[in-house]
Parts: C-alpha cells; sequence; structure tokens
C-alpha cells in the first residue's frame, strides 16, 4: 500500500463503478429503508413487556456487546464461504430475530431475541466492505464506499419519515417491516450477485498469513477508528442532550441530521474533482478530523439553531473528507484471503465506541457541560490529525 500514487489523483465518476457495486448498493438502500426499528427498541421493551428501564438498558447494552462477536464472524465467513453466502445468512437472521422481537409475548423470550439479533445484526457488514474492495482497484475504493455511505445517508432519512408514520400504528409493526426489507435485500443480492465478481478469486482457504489480529498496522487503525466513532457517536448522545441544555426544541435535532445529510450528498461531486483527490489518504484524513473538530468546537458554545447549522455544516464536510479513507487503507493493508477479517477488525471499533461513548459523553456533560464536552471531542479529533503524518509514515513503510 502507498499513500500517493498518480492513479489516485484520477478522477472517479460513480457511474463508471462495477455493477456489483450498484447492486449491493441496491439492496443495502433498501435494507436501510426498513431499518427504523432499532431505536424503538427501547420503548417495546419498557410499553410492552413491562421491562424496567434499567432491564431494557441492560439488554440493549448486551445487544451492542453482542455485535462484536457478529462483525467477526462476518469477516471469517465471508473468506472462508464468499462474501455474497455472508450477505444473504447475516440478512436472513437478522430478519428472523426481527421476527421473533416481534412475536415475543415475555420479556424472557424478548431477551433471547434481542441476543440473537445483535449475534446476526453486524454479519453482513465485512462482506459488503470486502465485496466492495474485491471488485474495484484502490484508486475506486474512495468512490465506492463514499457512494455506499452517502445512499445509507440518503436512504435513512426515508426511514426516519417512514418510522414516523408506522410508530403511531404499532411499534411491533416496525421490526416487521424491517425483517421485510432484509429478507428484500438477501433476495436481490442472491439472485443479481455472484461470487465470480470478485476479481481474482480470492483464495477462501485457509491463508498461511499471520492473522488480523497480529498485524500491528490493523490495531493502529483499530486504535484510530475507536477515537473517532466513539467522538462521532456522541452526536446522537451528547447533541440532543445539548440541545434541550440550550433550551431549543428537541425538533432540531433532526433538523441538523437532515442538514449533514445533505451537506454530505451535495459536496461528493465537488469534492471528487477538486485537488484533494491529488493527495494521499492520510493527508486527506488529516483535513477531515480537522474539520470535523472544528464544527465540534463550535457546538459546545453554540445557543441559538443558526449556530448549530453553522457548526453542523462543518464537520459534516469533515466527515464527507473521510469517509472511505479508513476501509481503503484497510483494504490494502489486508491479503487478498484475509481481507473480510481485518476489515471486521476495523469495524469492531464501533462496537467498542458504543460501550464507551454513551458514559463518557454524559459523564462530561455532568462535569462540565457542553462547552467541555464538545471542547473534549474537538481536541480528541485535532489529536487524531496530528497522528495521521506518523500514521501514514508507519504503514506506508511497510
Amino acid at each position: 500500500m502507498t499513500d500517493r500514487e498518480p492513479i489516485l489523483g484520477a478522477v472517479v465518476v460513480w457511474r463508471d463503478l462495477p455493477r456489483a457495486i450498484w447492486v449491493l448498493l441496491l439492496a443495502r438502500a433498501v435494507n436501510r429503508l426498513g431499518a427504523f426499528s432499532l431505536p424503538f427498541l427501547s420503548l417495546v421493551l419498557v410499553n410492552d413487556f413491562r421491562a424496567s428501564l434499567t432491564s431494557a438498558g441492560y439488554l440493549i447494552s448486551a445487544f451492542g456487546l453482542a455485535t462484536i462477536p457478529s462483525r467477526l464472524l462476518g469477516g471469517h465467513l465471508a473468506d472462508r464461504f464468499g462474501p455474497k453466502a455472508t450477505i444473504c445468512l447475516g440478512l436472513a437472521g437478522t430478519a428472523a430475530a426481527q421476527l421473533l422481537v416481534a412475536g415475543s409475548h415475555t420479556f424472557t423470550q424478548a431477551i433471547f431475541a434481542v441476543i440473537l439479533l445483535g449475534l446476526f445484526f453486524e454479519i453482513y457488514e465485512p462482506a459488503s466492505q470486502a465485496l466492495i474492495a474485491d471488485v474495484t482497484d484502490e484508486y475506486q475504493r474512495p468512490a465506492a464506499y463514499n457512494l455506499l455511505a452517502v445512499a445509507m445517508a440518503v436512504a435513512g432519512m426515508g426511514a426516519g419519515l417512514l418510522a414516523a408514520v408506522v410508530a403511531g400504528i404499532d411499534l411491533r409493526w416496525l421490526f416487521i417491516i424491517d425483517a421485510a426489507t432484509c429478507l428484500l435485500c438477501a433476495a436481490v443480492v442472491a439472485f443479481a450477485l455472484t461470487d465470480k465478481t470478485a476479481r481474482g478469486q480470492r483464495d477462501t482457504h485457509r491463508s498461511r498469513e499471520r492473522g488480523a489480529w497480529s498485524d500491528r498496522r490493523l490495531l493502529a487503525m483499530l486504535a484510530v477508528g475507536t477515537i473517532f466513532a466513539t467522538i462521532y457517536l456522541q452526536i446522537t448522545i451528547a447533541l440532543p442532550l445539548t440541545i434541550t441544555q440550550r433550551h431549543l426544541p428537541v425538533s432540531v435535532v433532526g433538523v441538523l441530521l437532515v442538514l449533514s445529510t445533505l451537506t454530505l450528498v451535495l459536496v461528493q461531486p465537488v469534492l471528487n474533482r477538486s485537488r484533494l483527490r491529488l493527495l494521499g489518504h492520510f493527508r486527506i484524513m488529516t483535513l477531515g478530523y480537522l474539520l470535523l473538530g472544528a464544527g465540534l468546537a463550535v457546538y459546545g458554545f453554540a445557543t441559538t439553531i443558526a449556530a448549530f447549522a453553522a457548526a453542523t455544516v462543518i464537520w459534516s464536510l469533515g466527515d464527507a473528507v473521510l469517509i472511505g479513507r479508513a476501509f481503503t487503507v484497510v483494504a490494502s493493508l489486508a491479503p487478498d484471503a484475509k481481507r473480510a477479517q481485518y476489515l471486521a477488525v476495523y469495524g469492531t471499533s464501533w462496537g467498542i465506541a458504543a460501550i464507551i461513548a454513551p458514559t463518557a459523553g454524559t459523564w462530561l456533560l455532568e462535569l462540565g457541560g457542553p462547552p467541555l464536552t464538545w471542547s473534549t471531542m474537538a481536541t480528541a479529533s485535532v489529536l487524531l490529525a496530528l497522528v495521521q503524518p506518523s500514521l501514514g509514515r508507519r504503514l506506508t513503510r511497510h
């Protein structure tokens, strides 16, 4: 892997990406459109199963913990049996668990269903990421990962609108619809993709290469990714609390998330044709982390909707710059036969962060309010920016 090669300066037009990318994109977008059940899980547990808030919280934490082995299993299965079979297995298992949640009659049954959901929930993720890497050249990968992220963000907006309609009928229907979209996504992948779309026919037999967990380069990326994920999750954890502390309507949070998605979508064509594409991944990520930190710093002192909106645009520009870069680097570090496992290990950063972020965010808010919380997040972002040059040199040296 190299941090800068002439081909990385090439303009990658989305419509020129391989057909397999578009099939996967369609399938995942359909799945994301129906993936609005999870935010309502705590309400279902409390209202339908009469669980206490504490019990519901413990069970949701157990779900988050279960997603870590789920992702690692997905990486192993994708390298052993291929991305297509793994994606279909993960989606089918997720659908079955969703239906079990909807059909549970007791809290004990719900516990089993929710943990099972966590164990299947992330299986398809590393397989999807590995499939993108398999069918693209390195210079195409940032654009391909960007396209997937943009599609997920747009579909997520639609999911929120659908949730607002369905939630008023019966919350359990959210899980049934989510299960249906999982099965539809699996059907699209099963009939429209073949494992032959993976260029190079990755050897799915046991490789003599060292394991992913013993690769220090990957562990360095995992450490950076965990810090980034912990920062990023504060947008869903600490931002709503910050908005209410500033005596603004909670609906502002939804407006800001929509603004973030619009920024992400609109800026992509500009970024693809800017001089940024001439830079290596780590220089681009340095800029991304600086923009992220600048936007989050403004959150700490914003008191008006306009100020929060300006901050959102700034950090969203950083997010747009960062999207796809880390996955591209990790995919290039991996031996072909272990690419999904490398991506799975890197992806556990989000599971680890999901355990750390809620406690860290609420503790900082109690200790020093929004100024301390967002200044801390901004400082962490700047530190990530500062380590990128040395991280790039270390990884490219090998």
